[in-house]
């Protein structure tokens, strides 16, 4: 059987046309009206993937990411049919690991879920074969088999894209890598895919980076590199 995936989205023509999309394609979906039936039914049975429209009766989509991430870090993708930087930075913030604005092509969604969800499974088999492994870079600590970062005794709270993305950039630390190559290696996007999931996702991580001497510098028009800065100061 194919992954579990929920669907919380108030239009049933929306809701039903993803629904049917992903069931094509081998995936389990349960929809929901609206974000509270979903985390009621997130507490009884995690899927593997959530989605979530912002604007819905009770709880937005943004409470409900928020109360998800509180206690797992199931990939989460974001619907709006308002096309504002706001509303992304807010999703992106919250943790989810893309956006959608509407309207949208089921089918381009379809393809994002696909490469999530074998992102995860990369994610899970690497696992078992860096077992124990511990990469340190500057002064934090990167554990490959709990997903943890370190510095000293501090615990630094990055969701599973935030941890992949510092880890490739770690792990190649003596060359700049480009956008392509990250959407491709992280999200599993191919280069036809337009998301600013790359991007915003840097940003986030180099706030949680400011306490620590590594930093994520631009390589303009290309993308990014990671180097360790001795005296901790903002690139």
């Amino acid at each position: 059987m194919g992954e579990r995936i929920y669907i919380a989205e108030d239009e049933a023509s929306i809701r039903e046309t993803v629904r049917a999309f992903l069931e094509s394609e081998g995936y389990q979906v349960r929809d929901f009206e609206n974000g509270d039936l979903l985390f009621e039914a997130f507490l009884q049975e995690a899927p593997d993937l959530i989605i979530l429209d912002v604007l819905m009766p009770g709880s937005s989509g943004f409470d409900i990411t928020r109360k998800v991430r509180s206690i797992s870090s199931v990939p989460i993708i974001i619907l709006t049919a308002r096309d504002s930087d706001l509303d992304y930075a807010t999703g992106i913030n919250l943790g989810s690991d893309d956006y959608f604005t509407k309207p949208f092509s089921a089918m381009s969604l379809v393809m994002r879920v696909k490469a999530i969800l074998r992102r995860v499974r990369l994610d899970q088999e690497n696992l078992h074969k860096k077992e124990g492994e511990l990469l340190q870079f500057g002064d934090l600590v990167l554990n490959k088999k709990t997903m943890k970062v370190t510095k000293g005794t501090q615990e630094l709270e990055l969701t599973p894209t935030e941890y992949s993305l510092l880890l490739y950039l770690t792990e190649n630390a003596d060359r700049a890598v480009s956008r392509d190559e990250l959407l491709d290696e992280i999200w599993g996007y191919g280069k036809d895919i337009e998301t600013r999931a790359c991007d915003d996702t840097v940003r986030r991580l180099r706030k949680k980076l400011v306490a620590t001497a590594v930093r994520i510098e631009n390589i303009w028009g290309f993308g990014f590199r990671v180097k360790e800065e001795s005296h901790g100061e903002e690139a």
